[in-house]
């Protein structure tokens, strides 16, 4: 995964983490302040239904309070001789279980006879206060508790049985549970009684609704627009760093000259740019400081080898040598022209390097090329017991002749040097005839997979002691790739042990002419 990706993905992670935390924060929020605007819409509620309605509510018609109430469900449970302090002492301060559970069995049985549906309720399906409950009613401090309870929909469709969730205060206090008396008499005393008022959920659990819809809608847009915006940032971020990435990748051995471009933005980007550059200048430096020793190194020599041959052909014509210094003579020109070869490939190595290798294009035609390679090196493989053959399609391509030949001639060698009895020459179109490839196959014994990868590097022999006798410095090959890379190609080797040996030169066609059979000789 590339640096963009993992920027963007830590970016987006963040900025959804945030999003959710800001969504669930809100939604907390909201869900509290609705349920404080619901409690104390029941505390509202009960102060109305205690002070000014409670008797004529309680005795009155149901359609009274429905009326009054409409969006509420009240019951009230008259507890007679009860007051909190009795109730926190009989369920807190029984003695043992048996008599708490006496307790509760009278008082339960008070309840249920002194209970009033107000309105909201069936009377089939009273709210009934858990053992749990009564404690923490008995022990509040002001008397009043919270609860939550599924009530039946008594005014829903016939037949239907619809459950709504319930908000309820449940409160202990003096309520005026009987009506004042039609003959101008003083109404009854009011009684100790647990009062219910209840409002439903439905409202809030519906907005809440509504309101995670909006926010898983605003989140994943949010999420979305955020990957959107961070891919963009990190692409922007990175551009520099592409730039001065694709820089990097165009400077090679023979433009080390070129540089990469140092963006001014002041942060690491810029100073790793002013890094690479430097170290440029000193590999410029060290690769053009060994080009000069090679190339200069190469010329010096000459004139001394030249001159140990002359000597050495000098004494062969004019001179009677005995038969042992004739010997010597000859071992001596031998190794001057050794000497010659390897100083004409070090300066061949040495323009290559540079950039110096000069390329004369031309239209080539494959066939032609191929056969006269063959032609040439007719004689040397008749020598070895060798047959020379081609194949493949005629194809025009453009090329510098002279160089490519090179570069097959030292591919068909080394297949002479490793004994084959039979090579091929071969050429064949590539990418829809985009590309040409030129192969030389051979029988030969093969090379091992290990001295695959290193067959190009300079001075490099699979078998040091036979090249070496047979001449060999172990750069052909090295020569050979500097050719195919200044024609914008690439050259490589497949081989297998005792299945012989397949050498690949791949470039690309070029702009080339369209030839009639007229202009073929």
């Amino acid at each position: 995964m590339t640096l963009k990706w993992r920027l963007t993905l830590v970016y987006t992670a963040l900025l959804a983490c945030l999003l959710g935390l800001v969504s669930l924060s809100a939604l907390g929020l909201m869900q509290r302040s609705l349920r404080n605007n619901l409690d104390a819409a029941l505390s509202d509620n009960y102060r109305v239904f205690t002070r000014s309605a409670g008797g004529t509510l309680a005795s009155g018609p149901s359609w009274v309070a429905r009326y009054t109430f409409p969006n509420n469900v009240i019951q009230v449970e008259d507890l007679g001789f009860y007051d909190q302090s009795t109730l926190s002492r009989g369920l807190s301060g029984a003695q043992t279980p048996e008599a708490r559970a006496q307790f509760l069995k009278t008082l339960r049985s008070t309840l249920n006879s002194q209970r009033r549906v107000i309105t909201g309720l069936s009377p089939q399906r009273p709210f009934v206060l858990t053992e749990t409950e009564l404690t923490r009613l008995a022990e509040s401090p002001g008397g009043r508790i919270l609860i939550q309870r599924s009530v039946n929909d008594i005014y829903g469709e016939p037949g239907k049985t619809q459950t709504t969730p319930y908000r309820i205060l449940v409160a202990l206090g003096m309520e005026q549970l009987e009506m004042p008396r039609a003959n101008g008499m003083p109404p009854p005393p009011p009684s100790f009684a647990i009062t219910y008022i209840g409002l439903s959920l439905t409202p809030m659990n519906d907005t809440m609704r509504s309101l995670k819809g909006v926010f898983a809608v605003l989140f994943f847009l949010g999420t979305a627009l955020s990957a959107l915006g961070a891919y963009l940032l990190a692409g922007q971020a990175l551009l520099p760093l592409r730039q001065v990435r694709q820089a990097a990748e165009r400077i090679g051995g023979q433009n080390l000259g070129e540089r990469v471009p140092e963006p001014q933005t002041q942060d690491e980007v810029q100073a790793l740019a002013g890094s690479l550059n430097a170290m440029l200048d000193r590999l410029e430096k060290s690769f053009e400081a060994q080009r000069r020793f090679t190339s200069d190194a190469s010329h010096e020599l000459r004139t001394p080898v030249t001159a140990i041959s002359g000597h050495a052909n000098y004494l062969l014509r004019r001179t009677d040598p005995t038969g042992q210094q004739q010997e010597s003579l000859r071992i001596i020109q031998s190794e001057s022209a050794r000497l010659t070869n390897l100083i004409a490939s070090l300066l061949e190595l040495a323009r290559s390097d540079s950039g110096a290798l000069v390329m004369s294009h031309q239209p080539i035609l494959s066939s032609m090329f191929l056969t006269e390679i063959v032609r040439e090196l007719a004689p040397l493989a008749h020598n070895a017991g060798t047959a020379l053959s081609t194949s493949g399609q005629d194809i025009t391509f453009e090329g510098d002749p002279d160089r490519l030949k090179q570069v097959m001639i030292n591919l068909v060698g080394n297949a002479l040097k490793a004994g084959a009895r039979n090579i091929t020459l071969s050429s064949k179109l590539l990418d829809s005839g985009q590309k040409l490839q030129l192969s030389v196959r051979d029988d030969g014994p093969g090379i091992p997979a290990e001295h695959l990868a290193k067959l190009f590097d300079r001075f490099y022999r699979v078998e040091d002691s036979r090249s070496r006798d047979q001449g060999g410095a172990g750069l052909g090959l090295s020569i050979a790739k500097g050719i195919v890379d200044a024609h914008g190609g690439k050259i490589w080797i497949e081989s297998e042990i005792g299945q012989g040996t397949d050498a690949f030169v791949e470039l690309p066609v070029g702009d080339v002419p369209v030839f009639d059979e007229d202009d073929v000789p």
